[in-house]
């Protein structure tokens, strides 16, 4: 190991552009040294650039928790840029750890998060510069544990192959339950089998290798045959209270730019909006938030801790928060003097004031994004999307109003039913924003339009849906690039291809894991980013494993389908989500489960754990409220 850390820093890293991103010495890295009788050994891979990589809060959560413990540490890798895998590969060195430059293949657990479908390529390369076989079988002794978790995880399938375990949903306490499992197996000097089969009892983990899968002639899902003493669907984890549960706030600051060069906060998990085409509303479900002072006190040590100077305040939707505007005020009087800006991520439109815009420009402006998604009020009723025009532009000149004068505005294409007339909704919203802001900063007032194409997710009303074929896709891009014009109007759009690749990689099966597989032989590595994009090389893999991609991402699903991704089950209900693309189809709006009654989603009463708001009278939901019928 010294030895490969001598070669890294002296040979190697000398010869890349970037070398701040491989050496591990950032300010609050865990070092625990070798003689600390350490018990189980982690790394954390996040199949990404380290720029990416070191902007996700789950990574850092569990860095955090594993390194609390005496008996563990956990150390990170990140996707090697092209040029640091050219040097590893020439002078046959393996993949290793940034903070002890350890080989990969020496830890006992090999842990991926998985955020993006794109980014399944980078896996394979990590477990093949790690020096270890891509498939599961073929990794004969127990270690390294290969295991992988995160919003992919939701449709394990298309991994299936090269995984040992998944875990499904929340990781702060089961990741304490795997830790000492695998202590205990060290100890006991389990074999591989024994070890998966140890793994499958633990609540919220799936292995893929004790469940069999059955297909009908046409090729759709027949059945799933589960080893003896292992129950499907194998449900979601979940943390009960936030307030309980330890957070980070010594982070690894970073002496290089990443994506999100800031502090972070989360306030609460979970969303209660019902939008029908996201996954993250669907799986994260109740919403538990963390109590204002929780959130103040985390504030105050991460800042201390880090010396950043912005801290953003992160959840699926950050303007339903019980006590934001009070919380606001609070940390604009307390850190505002010392320069510190609050920055919200995209906020919903219909959850902005004049008075919150004004508190948070009131020490630097911090960009800001609204998410009205479709174009017609027609289109958001389908996908559940309960803001309207007025909401938006009245949010809008709030904003330029209080000195912005730049909004960025994100849109979905290729929503189920979507037409040209929703296409030109688009342009007339961007139209009107942007006469909005010129009428309130004029000669500065800027707009950015985003329209990303929508890809159909697991777990979500939307899983009956098929995407929209590629051509149309472009065409319906073209109408927009035809009519956003001015000036003061930039479009931003989204690959048609990478798009389609995403499809086809999230409504997956096993099988799309041999085309994956031979993707990654033919060259596929860091698929997210465009530049390394082949479409061609992804068409000979397809072919060479005998799959139609379109008849995954393209082919609208029958009620009755059964889906690779049911072995994992995020607590919603199928006759709930069938109710939900049933009323999607005829336009109907599902409100607001803060607002109305319960809509038996299932998540409750399957998961037992209920929604948690942090309002000033610690207002909890109450079980009878939560799991009353509709």
């Amino acid at each position: 190991m010294d030895n490969l850390r001598e070669v890294v820093l002296s040979e190697v890293l000398p010869r890349v552009k970037k070398p701040a991103r491989y050496t591990g010495n950032e300010l609050n890295a865990v070092h625990k040294p070798a003689s600390a009788g350490l018990s189980v050994r982690v790394l954390l891979a996040f199949p990404d650039l380290y720029e990416v990589g070191m902007s996700h809060l789950g990574l850092k959560i569990l860095y955090d928790l594993i390194n609390r413990r005496t008996d563990a540490v956990a150390e990170r890798v990140y996707a090697p840029d092209t040029d640091l895998e050219e040097e590893l590969r020439k002078r046959r060195l393996p993949l290793f750890s940034l903070e002890t430059t350890s080989p990969a293949a020496s830890f006992d657990v090999f842990g991926f998060t998985l955020q993006y479908e794109l980014s399944y390529p980078a896996v394979l390369n990590l477990l093949d510069l790690a020096g270890l076989p891509l498939r599961s079988v073929e990794r004969a002794g127990p270690w390294p544990l290969v295991i992988a978790g995160g919003p992919c995880a939701y449709n394990p399938e298309p991994l299936a192959p090269f995984i040992d375990a998944f875990v499904i949903g929340e990781g702060e306490e089961v990741v304490g339950e795997i830790l000492d499992l695998v202590k205990t197996a060290k100890a006991d000097g389990c074999d591989k089998p024994a070890l998966l089969a140890r793994l499958a009892g633990v609540p919220g983990v799936y292995v893929p290798s004790l469940v069999e899968v059955e297909h009908h002639a046409d090729g759709t899902v027949a059945g799933f045959r589960p080893a003896p003493g292992v129950t499907l669907p194998v449900q979601k984890r979940v943390v009960a209270d936030l307030d309980k549960t330890p957070y980070p706030t010594a982070f690894i600051v970073p002496y290089t730019e990443v994506v999100h060069d800031r502090a972070m906060v989360e306030v609460f998990r979970g969303c209660t909006r019902g939008c029908r085409f996201c996954q993250a509303g669907a799986v994260y479900r109740p919403v538990r938030e963390r109590g204002r002072r929780t959130v103040e006190r985390l504030v105050d040590e991460v800042l201390a801790r880090t010396g950043w100077e912005e801290v953003s305040l992160t959840s699926l939707s950050t303007g339903d928060y019980s006590c934001l505007e009070p919380l606001i005020q609070h940390l604009i009087r307390l850190h505002g003097p010392e320069g510190v800006a609050v920055s919200l991520p995209s906020l919903r439109v219909d959850s902005f004031s004049v008075r919150l815009a004004g508190q948070i420009q009131a020490v630097r402006k911090t960009g800001l994004t609204f998410a009205p998604e479709a174009g017609t009020q027609r289109l958001r009723e389908v996908i559940n999307k309960n803001v309207t025009e007025e909401d938006l532009l009245g949010a809008v000149t709030a904003a330029f109003e209080a000195g912005w004068s730049r909004v960025k505005l994100y849109f979905m294409i290729g929503l189920p039913t979507e037409t040209d007339e929703d296409l030109q909704g688009i342009v007339d919203l961007a139209y009107k924003v942007l006469g909005a802001g010129r009428k309130r900063r004029p000669g500065r007032a800027r707009v950015t339009v985003s329209a990303s194409s929508f890809v159909p997710k697991a777990h979500t009303p939307f899983q009956w849906a098929p995407q929209v074929e590629r051509e149309e896709l472009r065409r319906r891009q073209k109408y927009l690039i035809d009519r956003l014009r001015d000036r003061a109007i930039e479009f931003q759009w989204h690959d048609v291809d990478l798009s389609f690749l995403e499809a086809v990689l999230a409504r997956g099966d096993r099988r799309v894991g041999w085309a994956l597989e031979e993707a990654f032989r033919r060259g596929a590595k860091l698929d997210s980013w465009s530049e390394h994009f082949s479409l061609e090389r992804w068409e000979e893999a397809f072919a060479a494993a005998g799959i139609d991609p379109s008849w995954y991402a393209n082919r609208p699903r029958a009620r009755d389908e059964r889906f690779p991704w049911e072995v994992v089950g995020a607590g919603l209900s199928r006759s709930y989500l069938w109710r939900e693309w049933e009323r999607a189809r005829r336009g109907e709006q599902t409100p607001d489960c803060r607002d109305a009654p319960c809509h038996a989603c299932g998540v409750c009463v399957q998961l037992k754990v209920h929604p948690q708001l942090a309002r000033e009278e610690a207002a909890q939901v109450g079980p009878g409220q939560a799991e009353a019928g509709p």
